[in-house]
């Protein structure tokens, strides 16, 4: 892949057609991207990992599992409750990338990770980590038609973030209420009906969770060739006036359609080397279409609230570009998606996700969809969050800086002459 720009980037990232999770499409732009970043003076390295790619079949187990217990529960509720609560407590490790259970009984495929560092010698002890994962997402018919137009309707009135995913979790949740209380000696008729609604629920997803397993992947120009692009924008930048007193460091990941299981390795296996007071993660997530947000929390199944510092540090550019050509319009959002910024909170990290979206809108344009070719992303959008990055991180630099300068003390300018 050669340096260009940002919409050849795109183009070059989606010719790597059906790159799911652990294919051989993947892999070969792994080594593309990283042909690229070495071009541009960085130091580069391909780790590999081992991804359980098939989240669909993943989640319809859980489903299934909770169905089997609510349909046992009228006769054997301490059996019904235990698959229920053994459903929940599986899904929900999962979706918070903290621990797979019936994930592991599914087969492995091998996927990779992209490491890029500075050249030796790269000044700051801090460090900020920019991520995006090179992946696409499988569509479905979930994404698409009249389910989209519902789940749009109802996110823009709820009081509370929700998603598809949300609602089949908190289903399975909700059904340990009228099971327990069977388990407890409550037999009263009203019990079924509120066992059955979230039963039903649980149905869907199944027939849902299905389809999505047996659908091609999207061409994924915005979910995440338009992140990807938006990294190596920002690092370019960033190399070309490096900051004083952080180091920038790049990871492009697979199995991003795995609930981030690539990048989850990632932080697993570099803990050590990743001091929580001095390492930061910038994710960028569908930047190809309208203004940038930076969420202020997210999560597949509950929302964790993400670095408040790098969110003052985004709210602060907002602020300085509210008008004229250069404005951002940016704004926070809540969002219910699965993003590295997500995964390396879950491990106590600050991190902060970069996205873009449509006035109005609750997903990003094209998600999941065969219409995610690289002819309906933005590249301007892409340019102006990588840009929008790019001075939160310059905005941090220099709040370092003062805090290694003692209040009070003379700064170089300042010093005697004689």
């Amino acid at each position: 892949m050669s340096a260009g720009t940002t919409s050849e980037r795109i183009e070059a990232i989606c010719g790597h057609v059906s790159r799911l999770p652990g294919t051989d499409a993947e892999r070969r732009l792994t080594n593309a991207l990283a042909a690229d970043l070495e071009a541009g003076g960085r130091r580069t390295e391909v780790e590999p990992v081992w991804v359980h790619p098939q989240w669909p079949i993943v989640h319809l187990l859980h489903c299934l599992v909770a169905i089997v217990g609510s349909v046992i529960a009228p006769s054997e509720p301490v059996v019904g409750f235990a698959l229920v609560l053994a459903a929940a407590t599986s899904a929900y490790l999962d979706l918070s990338a903290r621990w797979y259970v019936l994930r592991r009984l599914l087969f492995r495929r091998a996927s990779q990770n992209l490491i890029a560092t500075p050249p030796a010698g790269a000044a700051g002890a801090s460090r900020v980590i920019l991520c995006a994962n090179v992946d696409a997402p499988r569509t479905g018919a979930v994404y698409v038609g009249l389910p989209m137009r519902l789940y749009e309707a109802a996110a823009r009135r709820l009081p509370v973030v929700s998603s598809p995913t949300r609602i089949w979790f908190w289903s399975i949740a909700i059904l340990l209420l009228p099971i327990g209380a069977r388990m407890a000696g409550l037999d009263a008729g009203w019990l079924d009906y509120v066992q059955i609604v979230p039963t039903l629920v649980l149905i869907v997803a199944c027939f849902a969770l299905g389809e999505i397993a047996l659908s091609p992947a999207s061409p994924g120009a915005n979910s995440n060739a338009s992140g990807v692009a938006a990294v190596l924008a920002a690092a370019r930048m960033l190399d070309q006036d490096p900051p004083a007193h952080l180091r920038v460091d790049v990871v492009l990941s697979g199995g991003g359609e795995t609930t981030m299981q690539g990048f989850r390795s990632f932080v697993r296996s570099h803990r050590k080397e990743l001091d929580r007071a001095t390492t930061r993660f910038v994710s960028f997530e569908s930047v190809g279409g309208g203004e940038p947000r930076f969420a202020l929390s997210g999560g597949l199944a509950v929302s964790l609230p993400l670095d408040p510092k790098l969110a003052e540090l985004c709210a602060a550019v907002a602020i300085a570009h509210d008008s004229g050509e250069d404005a951002y319009d940016a704004e926070p959002l809540r969002d219910a998606r699965a993003t590295a910024a997500i995964v390396a909170r879950a491990y106590r990290y600050p991190a902060i996700a970069i996205t873009c979206r449509e006035p109005g809108e609750a997903l990003p344009a094209g998600h999941h969809t065969p219409a995610d070719v690289p002819a309906s992303v933005d590249s301007e959008a892409v340019e102006r969050a990588a840009r929008f990055a790019v001075e939160a991180i310059r905005l941090l630099d220099r709040d370092l800086g003062r805090e290694k300068t003692p209040t009070g003390a003379a700064g170089p300018a300042a010093t005697s002459a004689g």
